[in-house]
């Protein structure tokens, strides 16, 4: 879909986000697509029934990686398209188990990165990550 406004391609789902069947209406998209990049705004580990996984900073991790590729693979892309990544956590502590699952999914060359610590993340999730693809 074409937003009139902002001459943008977003992929969204009415009153539902795609990986996760989240039921409500957020004020972002997904993913938005633009000169040749898609930009897919932060996935944190909601399941398909739009409840937080609860388990272990690696389950968690392995979701929201989940959740990613979902949107990459409805744009037609993998994680090898993958250029940048924002990872956010909410315990520095969880660094080197939270490296071992995302390095998992790239092989090659690894994209550009942040790992910032906050305070908290929506919905009390313990991970986000957004993530900028080249088409």
């Amino acid at each position: 879909m074409i937003n009139q406004r902002s001459g943008l391609k977003t992929s969204h789902l009415p009153n539902k986000l795609l990986c996760y069947n989240y039921p409500m209406a957020l004020p972002f998209s997904e993913s938005v697509t633009k000169n040749g990049f898609v930009f897919i705004s932060g996935q944190i580990h909601l399941t398909s029934d739009g409840k937080l996984l609860e388990g272990n900073i690696e389950e968690q991790t392995h979701q929201v990686m989940k959740n990613v590729q979902g949107i990459l693979e409805k744009e037609g892309l993998g994680f090898e398209n993958v250029v940048k990544v924002t990872i956010f956590v909410i315990d520095m502590a969880n660094y080197a188990k939270v490296n071992e699952v995302y390095a998992s999914y790239f092989s090659g060359t690894f994209p550009a990165r942040e790992f910032i610590c906050v305070k908290e993340l929506p919905l009390g999730a313990k991970i986000e990550i957004s993530i900028i693809a080249a088409k």
